[in-house]
C-alpha cells in the first residue's frame, strides 16, 4: 500500500484507541500504537485473498495497542487517583484502629471529605490486581465481547451499506438509526407501510447474505 492509502486509514487507529482509551493508558499513547500497527498491516496485506482492508488491519492495530497494557503490567492509575487512595486507605486504617471494626465507605468518605462515590472509585483503584488466571483462583471464566471481534462486524456492517442504492440506505437509517416506525418511514418517503416492510426485508436479507 502506498503512504497515502495508509493515511487514508488512519480512521481505524482512532476508532480502536476510542474503544480502549477508558483502560488507562492516554489515548496519545494509544494513537501512537495504533500508527505502527497499521504500517504492519499495510505491509502483510494481501488484496488476493479476497477480503477488505479493515477487516485485515483493526486486530493488527489491536494487537499493538494491546501490547501496551502488557508492558504495563495492567490498568495505569492516574497520579490524582493514587493520591485519592492513599488518602482513603490511610483514613480507612485511622477509623479501623479507633473503633476497632472495618469503616464504612461513608464513613471513610466524612473523614476525606470526598463523596461516597469517589471513595469508593478510590478503594477499588487501591486493590491490587488480581489473575483471573491463577490456579487457586475460585472465579468462573466469563465469556465477554471480543473489542476486535466488535469493530470489525461494525465495519464489515458499514461497508455492507455502502452497496446500498441510497435509497434503501435511507429506509435502513430511518428505521434503525431514527428508531422510526414502518409507518413513520413510509411517510418520510412517500411509499406505503406493505412496501417499506417488502423492502426492508429484501435489504436485510441482502446485509445477512453480505455479511455472512
Amino acid at each position: 500500500m502506498t503512504e497515502a492509502e495508509i493515511t487514508a486509514n488512519i480512521g481505524l487507529v482512532h476508532l480502536c484507541a476510542r474503544r480502549l482509551s477508558s483502560r488507562g493508558i492516554p489515548y496519545e499513547e494509544l494513537c501512537s500504537a495504533g500508527n505502527l500497527g497499521l504500517c504492519k498491516a499495510a505491509r502483510g496485506f494481501d488484496p488476493a485473498r479476497g477480503y477488505a482492508f479493515a477487516t485485515y488491519a483493526v486486530p493488527v492495530i489491536l494487537g499493538e495497542m494491546r501490547r501496551l497494557f502488557r508492558e504495563s503490567g495492567g490498568v495505569r492509575i492516574s497520579r490524582g487517583m493514587q493520591e485519592r487512595a492513599a488518602r482513603a486507605k490511610k483514613s480507612a486504617e485511622h477509623l479501623r484502629q479507633m473503633h476497632h471494626r472495618e469503616p464504612t465507605v461513608r464513613e471513610i468518605a466524612a473523614a476525606t471529605g470526598e463523596s461516597a462515590a469517589e471513595t469508593a472509585e478510590a478503594l477499588c483503584a487501591a486493590q491490587p490486581l488480581v489473575s483471573m488466571d491463577a490456579a487457586d483462583s475460585a472465579c468462573m471464566d466469563i465469556p465477554v465481547s471480543s473489542p476486535e471481534q466488535a469493530i470489525t462486524e461494525h465495519l464489515a456492517l458499514r461497508q455492507a451499506l455502502e452497496l446500498l442504492a441510497p435509497a434503501d440506505r435511507q429506509l435502513i437509517a430511518l428505521r434503525y438509526e431514527q428508531g422510526m416506525t414502518q409507518s413513520a418511514a413510509a411517510e418520510r418517503l412517500h411509499m406505503t407501510q406493505v412496501q417499506v416492510s417488502r423492502r426492508e426485508r429484501k435489504i436485510l436479507q441482502f446485509l445477512r447474505t453480505e455479511l455472512s
